[in-house]
């Protein structure tokens, strides 16, 4: 079990500023959206991300420092503690960094709208790809089935012709304070207003086509670049383009996961690509010009006389490209000595003329060496 303030790398006396400090900087750091999806990143930032979220906590934190992690699992303020996954991680990123965030790792500003706490929830869509799209990079056209703000109340969630009024209980704050006295003494709490649901507004006279939501569902088409080089796994987020949040929230984002399919071709490492061609002993022995497979083409390759089955040819830069980075992987190709099934008799007279000759692998003076000097060091 992972120390929480190891993991944010600050001290167990650190203040609440000092945690939210060393959140953002590790945040920064690991965002998925500043690491090209790598996932050693992806669940470094899912860590601290967990860890802020208890630290930043008074009651969590407290408990923690007494029990450790099993007593976020108990009765009290952390009950139902569990490991975040990635949206809930970069939700709790959002809802204390979002816009500040988001200008660090994308540059620009945002500014803060009264529907921003009421974001739209966040979409996944899975890609399927063939290793020649992964080659080159490819731009897909999909139909997203998300909800969209409602043309009849424009996503205020009043019915056309009437308003949406401030709640009267938490003058458009969304929370009310609440004051309660104990045997420690009196505690002061902050809950979402009753009144409006913490929402600060109250609808009148709710939109009848979409019931005082102020979004609709519908089908959105969606434009996605695939940059060349992904794998599987890996993934790329588009943002504000998910779910539109409710009565004039700002949307959600797009999560858009790669699914590379298998190529019987080859075998993937990372850029690089491994191959195996079959050659005839004659190709081995005398040398040859040999058709090699890449990933949209073909290329030759030359086998020197005197090629063992088995040995491996590199060819520079026909793998697939570094994805978001400079760069093309390497091909590797092995030549595997083919055998046939059934000769014809003249190539079985052939064969056995050559069994004739060859009868056994000959010991070069390398073998011979070898085991003069293995016999020395028996003492034999």
């Amino acid at each position: 079990m992972a120390d929480f303030y190891a993991v944010l790398e600050v001290e167990r006396t650190a203040s609440d500023d000092e945690i939210k400090k060393a959140y953002r900087r590790l945040a920064m750091k690991y965002h998925p959206d500043r690491n090209a999806g790598s996932k050693d990143a992806e669940e470094q930032f899912k860590s601290i991300t967990e860890a802020y979220d208890v630290l930043r906590d008074p009651q969590k934190r407290a408990a923690y420092d007494r029990y450790g992690e099993a007593g976020l699992r108990g009765g009290g303020a952390g009950a139902g503690f569990h490991h975040v996954d990635l949206s809930e991680a970069l939700g709790i990123f959002m809802r204390d960094f979002g816009f500040g965030g988001f200008e660090e790792l994308f540059g620009g500003a945002s500014a803060r709208s009264a529907g921003s706490v009421r974001t739209g929830a966040d979409v996944r869509i899975s890609i399927p790809l063939t290793l020649e799209e992964v080659a080159t990079g490819v731009e897909k056209q999909v139909v997203a089935k998300l909800l969209d703000t409602c043309d009849s109340c424009s996503g205020t969630g009043a019915e056309p012709g009437t308003r949406v009024e401030t709640c009267p209980s938490c003058g458009g704050a969304g929370e009310v304070r609440r004051a309660q006295r104990s045997f420690f003494g009196q505690f002061l709490t902050v809950v979402p207003c009753p009144t409006c649901k913490g929402e600060g507004t109250i609808v009148q006279a709710p939109c009848k086509k979409c019931r005082g939501e102020g979004r609709v569902r519908g089908e959105r088409p969606l434009t996605i670049q695939v940059p060349a080089g992904v794998a599987t796994g890996q993934y790329m987020t588009m943002r504000g383009a998910g779910n539109a949040g409710a009565r004039g929230g700002r949307r959600g984002d797009v999560h858009v996961v790669f699914e590379v399919a298998d190529d019987p071709r080859f075998e993937r490492d990372g850029e690089d690509l491994y191959t195996e061609v079959l050659v005839t002993y004659p190709q081995l022995v005398l040398g040859a010009d040999i058709t090699v497979p890449t990933v949209a083409a073909s290329v030759s390759l030359r086998i020197p006389p005197g090629t063992q089955s088995g040995q491996m040819f590199h060819l520079k830069s026909r793998g697939l490209p570094r994805v978001n980075a400079g760069g093309t992987g390497d091909l590797h190709v092995r030549v595997q000595l083919w055998t046939p099934d059934r000769l014809t008799e003249d190539e079985e007279r052939l064969v056995k003329a050559l069994a004739e000759a060859q009868p056994a692998v000959p010991v070069t003076g390398r073998e011979k060496s070898f085991w003069k000097k293995m016999k020395e060091a028996l003492g034999a």
